[in-house]
């Protein structure tokens, strides 16, 4: 069994007590079947464990309440389960609507479907709104932006994994179009939602967007 498979029946274990082991592995398999689909080079199971890893390190310096960690760590499973290149506006709906399907099965109260879906359709924007609070929805929005601040070794390997994702566009108009996804994170005056992100993160993330606008720009 993948070992992250191993980690959802532990995540999802103690977000629904009520599932059942083998239902809950049938859906543990899924979801690393389609993490673990051929065509991913940056969305794949290595994202998904970073995420998971950040979620962790930020629950833990929030003090998170185990019913938000557990909400955020089952939106971190399904936020890019689906994922066409083909069609990147619409990977976090599909997503968010394979959310829904699984987890009512599971015993999920309505409540819980409702807000993993609603942080997985955060993903596909990564610009909360200032008054939101949630402390899973603020925690679920920087830890699928860890990587902005990862080592520069990993941040331009993930940025050589996007650009094969996409190496099907023209240089250049990859060049404009991501320079187009990656500038806004600079311009806000923060990148992050979390103090300890804002605190540990930040500094690293903001050198490492500046970098890749400078390659990008040529």
């Amino acid at each position: 069994m993948h070992a992250l498979q191993g980690r959802w029946l532990t995540d999802g274990g103690a977000a629904l007590p009520g599932a059942g082991r083998e239902a809950l592995a049938s859906v543990g398999a899924d979801l690393v079947r389609r993490w673990g689909e051929s065509h991913r080079r940056y969305h794949d199971l290595a994202h998904l464990a970073e995420v998971l890893t950040a979620v962790d390190a930020l629950s833990r310096a929030g003090r998170l309440a185990p019913l938000d960690r557990a909400a955020a760590l089952l939106a971190a499973w399904f936020h890019d389960a689906v994922y066409a290149v083909s069609d990147p506006d619409g990977n976090e709906r599909r997503s968010a609507a394979l959310a829904a399907r699984s987890l009512g099965p599971l015993g999920a109260a309505e409540e819980v479907v409702d807000r993993v879906v609603t942080l997985v359709l955060d993903t596909a924007g990564h610009d909360l709104d200032e008054d939101v609070d949630d402390p899973a929805r603020l925690v679920l929005h920087d830890a699928d932006l860890w990587i902005l601040a990862a080592p520069v070794s990993r941040f331009d390997e993930y940025c050589r994994q996007v650009r094969a994702e996409y190496g099907h566009v023209p240089a250049a108009e990859y060049a404009v179009g991501r320079a187009a996804v990656l500038r806004p994170f600079l311009v806000r005056p923060h990148v992050y939602r979390t103090p300890h992100a804002r605190r540990v993160w930040e500094p690293a993330a903001r050198e490492n967007l500046a970098r890749e606008l400078t390659r990008l720009a040529g």
